[in-house]
């Protein structure tokens, strides 16, 4: 199981799981279905209203309509709908900036442009070797716009991110983390709970703010804000269990 691990423009790193050949293969099956139903729906369509105008120009114009949409389909809906096709987004997959952001317009643009290289002119097989091949698992169009394909789901788990130290040897980061209260720190939860599900890192950004304020410190360059969240709340587990080791010693 492959991943990567983008950096936010917030400087949060967030590991998610590539979509694989699979995933891509199957969006692609029911982008391709929506297309045969419109089809269908439009053939149907003729059939009731004909005889009732000109057939010519009604066939004329639903076939450059229809011949439009599945051109620029994946262009428009990549840039409409966040970097998903309907079939991406039934699949829970899109596509990414390799820097982080969102893509631009230009890069969905090179995508789309060189799927005459990667399937097109090739009959679909550049795009799947290369897919199969490269480490990000990109086409030519990926490679040359710097995006990939992702799960939607992130790999870091809110599980991952609050656990509760019992080793006594661990050392606690911040040494006046009893500056907070138990529900500052249910509070410090919610938000990175609530960032893992909106991808809002304002309210990560908000917090960290407050909570370098309430305890007075200032963290290492190397600490961006989610992780600072993170190791304030294993710190102050970590305080409070061995705290309560502690009085429970004192009470026998």
């Amino acid at each position: 199981m492959q991943t990567v691990r983008i950096t936010t423009s917030q400087n949060i790193d967030i590991d998610y799981e590539l979509a694989g050949v699979a995933d891509r293969f199957l969006a692609r099956l029911i982008d391709m279905g929506l297309f045969i139903a419109i089809l269908l729906l439009a053939v149907i369509l003729f059939v009731m209203t004909r005889g009732k105008g000109d057939n010519a120009v009604y066939i004329g114009a639903i076939a450059v309509i229809y011949a439009c949409l599945f051109v620029f389909y994946d262009l428009l809906c990549e840039s409409l709908m966040n970097g998903q096709s309907i079939g991406k987004r039934i699949m829970k997959i899109k596509v990414i900036s390799l820097g982080g952001g969102r893509p631009s317009f230009s890069q969905y643009l090179l995508r789309w442009l060189f799927r005459i290289v990667d399937f097109t002119l090739s009959a679909n097989a550049c795009g799947l070797i290369c897919a199969l091949v490269t480490e990000k698992q990109q086409r030519v169009g990926d490679i040359v716009a710097g995006t990939t394909l992702i799960k939607t789901e992130p790999r870091t788990k809110i599980d991952n991110l609050a656990l509760f130290s019992m080793s006594g040897t661990y050392q606690p980061f911040f040494k006046d983390i009893d500056a907070l209260t138990d529900r500052d720190v249910a509070l410090i939860q919610e938000v990175i709970r609530s960032y893992f599900k909106t991808n809002n890192a304002e309210i990560v950004i908000n917090a960290a703010a407050r909570v370098k304020e309430i305890l007075a410190v200032t963290p290492p360059e190397e600490m961006n804000d989610l992780k600072f969240l993170q190791t304030v709340v294993r710190d102050y587990n970590h305080i409070t269990v061995m705290n309560g080791v502690i009085a429970d010693g004192l009470g026998r």
